[in-house]
């Protein structure tokens, strides 16, 4: 098939554009058939012109595709996508959201290394550092994310790492990214912040000083609950570290999943408004609720550093989490009692979700643990869809009355 002539109309150039922009436009190579949608390169292989083709691609002197596990078309285009979103230098898709964080602490670290995380992170995350990777030989110190003095203190020769989610998972606490950055750096640490709550849509930590930003594409990158993934960005030199081990490892994101993450991008501003108008109001409902006796969301005048969230958010995102009045048994029957919202442990959908914490996503953590991360028997977490609020509302009611 004949080729086009005017190659620079056919190809996207992504620079000067804004986030709606490149959300739905950046990252696509269009091939010879001159597609308008992204299409999807479902082959595990590709096929060489020749002996001394195939081994030049695989030792590096010509660039091409190799094999899907680390070289495939659609998963490529998601990558781009992604930089072009996040204003990194390049990115690497992963299996799933943990797989993104694996992958950047053993590309990045070795036996020997200190991490300093927050203690306010995803349950799966703990159980990684402590059971996993300290059998690698990388130990792990936990801090209150909101003292930046904690950080400090915590630095020890050996650390290499420090690991923060902005807000965190599930009780929306924030680190001062910059502030935080800036500490690892004064040490020649690295900070990884995982952006899953935000997106870039409302922040963009690279821009804060950060050096690494983790996705769990499953969440909001996707917004429909429909595929597993994960994300990786920075510059080249840590990336090409992150993709070394990718490409070794087998980690790898398919096909299919990046093309519908890219399906997912492109109405990631759109949502992202829609969820926080909502989350925004629904706080402010609960807040008022008698049988609540805390909630816990950024964009209440009185959550602790609302004016934090302010200034390195351009939104307060779509979780809301809070604590009735009773046990984990009154927390139960406030969950079964609703009626549409999902009992899930996902979050970042369209559809409405509700979580016991405690008893779920962090459940494998031990009783100490979640007490040191607040994280108490009667405290839910609500990810706000896209339903209409009066009808998320008036289900939460139920949870209400059942207390």
């Amino acid at each position: 098939m004949k080729k086009f002539e005017r190659e620079e109309r056919i190809q996207f150039d992504a620079t000067g554009y804004e986030f709606a922009t490149l959300a739905v436009r950046s990252g696509q190579q269009r091939t010879d058939e001159g597609e308008h949608g992204d299409p999807i390169f479902t082959t595990s292989s590709f096929v060489y012109s020749s002996a001394r083709e195939a081994a030049a691609r695989f030792s590096g002197d010509e660039e091409g595709n190799i094999y899907s596990r680390f070289t495939n078309p659609t998963v490529q285009a998601f990558e781009r996508r992604i930089a072009a979103l996040e204003g990194a230098e390049r990115a690497v898709a992963t299996a799933s959201g943990m797989a993104a964080i694996l992958s950047t602490v053993l590309s990045l670290l070795k036996a020997g290394d200190h991490v300093v995380c927050s203690r306010s992170v995803f349950g799966s995350i703990v159980s990684l550092f402590d059971k996993y990777l300290s059998r690698a030989g990388i130990e792990t110190t936990y801090v209150d994310p909101t003292d930046n003095d904690d950080w400090r203190r915590a630095i020890r020769p050996q650390t290499r790492l420090f690991f923060l989610e902005s807000p965190s998972n599930p009780l929306a606490q924030l680190a001062d990214i910059a502030t935080v950055a800036a500490i690892a750096h004064e040490q020649d640490i690295l900070l990884a912040v995982d952006n899953c709550f935000c997106t870039p849509a409302l922040q963009q930590p690279l821009a804060l000083g950060a050096d690494i930003v983790i996705h769990s594409a499953t969440k909001f990158l996707d917004g429909q609950g429909r595929c597993v993934g994960g994300a990786v960005a920075g510059p080249d030199r840590l990336m090409e570290e992150v993709y070394g081990f990718i490409r070794t490892g087998g980690a790898c994101m398919s096909p299919f999943n990046a093309w519908v993450f890219m399906k997912g991008l492109e109405t990631l501003k759109l949502r992202m408004e829609a969820h926080c108008a909502s989350a925004l109001a629904l706080a402010q409902w609960l807040d008022a609720q008698p049988g609540i006796s805390k909630v816990y969301y950024a964009g209440l005048p009185e959550h602790p550093q609302h004016e934090l969230a302010k200034q390195q958010q351009s939104a307060f995102g779509a979780v809301v989490s809070f604590e009735v009045k009773g046990d984990r048994e009154a927390a139960w029957r406030f969950i079964d009692a609703t009626r549409m919202l999902s009992i899930t442990g996902n979050l970042g959908d369209t559809k409405s979700t509700i979580t016991h914490p405690g008893t779920t996503t962090h459940g494998r953590m031990t009783a100490d643990d979640r007490a040191r991360a607040g994280i108490k028997d009667n405290l839910i977490r609500v990810s706000v869809g896209l339903e209409d609020l009066a009808d998320i509302q008036k289900d939460l009611a139920l949870g209400l009355a059942a207390l």
